[in-house]
């Protein structure tokens, strides 16, 4: 086997060039890391949120959502705010800080991803989001097996 040929190092060479691109917007502009922007763009979406509903939205483990969130309080981008169903956890609230920055990030986080898409046609980009959505499904089912869960519909 040839690791440069393997589907899954592929996709993690992909993903992370493109993750390094887009980053370029946040990361130079506003010194946000992609952990920080993750959950940035999560709050501004969904408003407040558990930050344990924070590792599954984001992708990201609980030791990465904990730093950013460390340093999105710090800034004075978040409030946390403890639950009042759950002593243990805490509520993460975006501020008006928070969605005035997720508003300027935005439109350039967006002219990068048409940047990037812009490669493909239109039919090439609706055969990629379609083949994605299959891989992820089929991914989720063995993974599912392996733990005993059901499967995804």
């Amino acid at each position: 086997m040839k690791l440069q040929a393997f589907f899954p190092y592929q996709l993690a060479q992909l993903a992370e060039a493109v993750s390094r691109s887009v980053a370029t917007v946040y990361a130079d502009r506003f010194g946000l890391s992609r952990d920080e922007w993750r959950i940035l763009a999560a709050l501004a979406e969904e408003g407040q949120m558990k930050a344990t509903d924070l590792v599954p939205h984001t992708s990201l483990d609980k030791m990465q959502v904990s730093r950013a969130l460390a340093k999105l309080e710090e800034a004075g981008l978040i409030l946390r705010e403890p639950s009042a169903d759950d002593a243990r956890a805490r509520i993460v609230k975006p501020t008006a800080q928070l969605r005035r920055l997720y508003k300027k990030i935005v439109p350039m986080v967006e002219e990068r991803e048409a940047y990037l898409l812009a490669a493909l046609s239109k039919a090439e980009r609706e055969v990629l989001v379609t083949a994605m959505e299959k891989i992820r499904q089929r991914a989720s089912q063995d993974e599912n097996a392996a733990t005993g869960a059901p499967p995804q519909a």
